[in-house]
């Protein structure tokens, strides 16, 4: 027991690591996680939208673009974009693999989000886009302003659980070989554990990954609960004008 505490919650080791782990590796990790976030947010959509169309030479590619990121494992994406095309982008990132780094990220992040949108998109009931359209909307207003809102209301927890795994993706970047300042939470951590050949600078990375993630966790609960009550009221509401139009 006394060797299990010495290895893995060393307190020497803990508070000698936390200094770098807040000042360097919380913001990396922010950084990467957030622009990755916004990035396959914003990706994800383009290609949830795509994969709904009905003309296939935009349905297709959304689909092989899904599949491969969301095929292949992450860390090889990773690699293959971070280290394969880092001799391609040399012109516009120079030899600072961080911004390949976020835009590995951002892919993986956007095949998966897109899934999660076109599944909340599907769900939305097919009378709420043929309303709006005999209200005098082009398909394209409809989808923007009805149909893809409710569906994208529909999907917050699974969106926010996938934002908690890009935090916790964003580890797998260390392999692109960032500089000292550029290190993210794990990296710190597993340099001085390497360093010291203990592991409690990596207990205590995983403590701060936990300060990220569990905030968002309970973020998921808060907005999964109003929206099944919510839904509940709006149903409860429609149940009882019913009942007075019959009346």
């Amino acid at each position: 027991m006394d060797q299990f505490f010495d290895t893995f919650l060393n307190w020497d080791y803990i508070w000698q690591v936390f200094p770098d782990l807040l000042k360097t590796g919380l913001a990396n990790t922010l950084i990467l996680s957030a622009s990755s976030a916004v990035i396959g947010t914003v990706l994800g959509m383009v290609v949830a939208v795509m994969g709904l169309s009905a003309k296939r030479w935009l349905r297709w590619p959304a689909r092989v673009y899904t599949d491969i990121f969301r095929g292949l494992p992450a860390i090889l994406t990773i690699l293959v974009i971070g280290q394969g095309l880092a001799t391609l982008a040399r012109g516009l990132v120079g030899t600072n693999p961080y911004p390949l780094g976020i835009l590995a990220l951002s892919l993986i992040a956007g095949a998966y989000i897109g899934e999660i949108f076109r599944a909340g998109i599907q769900s939305v009931d097919k009378g709420q886009l043929e309303a709006s359209r005999a209200l005098g909307m082009s398909y394209g207003k409809a989808m923007l302003l009805v149909v893809i809102p409710q569906g994208v209301r529909r999907v917050l927890p699974a969106l926010v659980n996938q934002f908690i795994s890009l935090v916790k993706d964003s580890t797998l970047v260390y392999f692109l070989g960032f500089i000292t300042s550029q290190r993210e939470l794990f990296r710190i951590g597993q340099d001085l554990a390497a360093n010291t050949g203990n592991e409690s600078p990596l207990v205590a990375a995983g403590c701060v990954y936990l300060v990220i993630t569990i905030p968002l966790t309970h973020l998921v609960n808060y907005i999964d609960k109003r929206l099944r009550t919510g839904g509940k009221v709006r149903a409860d509401t429609e149940l009882a004008a019913g009942e007075v139009v019959k009346a």
